[in-house]
């Protein structure tokens, strides 16, 4: 188990395919916003060392709600998800050591559980290169084009990546600014660190991680929180 880690949470995107006035990771979900409830599985572990929310620059909804989150780091967002991260990750460079793990999550992934936590922290403390969490592919997958079936994938070795995503600081810097440079722009952390020739491990995490991108998934995450609270209280006359 890690001593510690650093949190890094990209949350700059206007969330277009969202459809509202309000972004994505501002959407009012089960008495909070979506952004809170998606720090909030790592601001109670005691194990964060700290956290860094990435936002817009143009961002006027951040101040509404930063009086009701644990004292955070604040980094102006880029064009890119990976600009973003290593903005987060320039913002700890006094605090931060090479070797120390950073955790890289969605701010639009709010039913992130505190076991699919503490597993990839678990499984990856020990591992060379580090790791993410990943669902394995259930259904038949469809390669496409021009809405037509070109074929149908094999999905036995296939995942579904999700966050969090944990490497170490200074190879994760390495990784996002070589892609920087180089003008591509990688989708998550894992594959920055794939185009430098690693390896990362693959945790198995639920699907209930879900990540918000349309209206009807904020009633999904509802449900899911909602489970988990009846789950956790304690039965009548125990």
């Amino acid at each position: 188990m890690p001593a510690r880690y650093w949190l890094v949470v990209p949350a700059a995107g206007t969330g277009r395919r969202f459809g509202d006035r309000v972004p994505k990771q501002y959407a009012p979900l089960h008495g909070r916003t979506v952004l809170e409830w998606s720090l909030s599985s790592f601001l109670s572990d005691p194990r964060c060392a700290g956290a860094v929310v990435v936002i817009a620059p143009s961002d006027t909804w951040w101040p509404k709600i930063s009086d009701r989150i644990s004292p955070v780091v604040v980094a102006p967002g880029g064009g890119e998800r990976s600009e973003s991260v290593r903005s987060g990750l320039q913002a700890l460079n006094r605090k931060a050591q090479p070797g120390d793990w950073v955790l890289v999550h969605d701010a639009a992934r709010p039913c992130l559980s505190a076991a699919e936590r503490d597993r990839l922290l678990e499984q990856t403390a020990s591992h060379a290169v580090g790791g993410l969490l990943a669902v394995r592919a259930a259904d038949t997958l469809k390669r496409g084009r021009d809405q037509h079936v070109e074929e149908t994938v094999e999905r036995a070795d296939l995942w579904r990546a999700c966050t969090p995503q944990m490497f170490r600081y200074a190879r994760l810097c390495e990784a996002l600014d070589r892609a920087i440079a180089s003008r591509r722009y990688p989708t998550d952390e894992a594959q920055a660190m794939e185009w430098l020739g690693e390896k990362p491990l693959l945790v198995e995490g639920l699907g209930t991680n879900i990540k918000i991108t349309s209206p009807e998934d904020i009633a999904l995450a509802e449900a899911v929180l909602i489970a988990r609270e009846r789950s956790q209280k304690p039965a009548r006359g125990a």
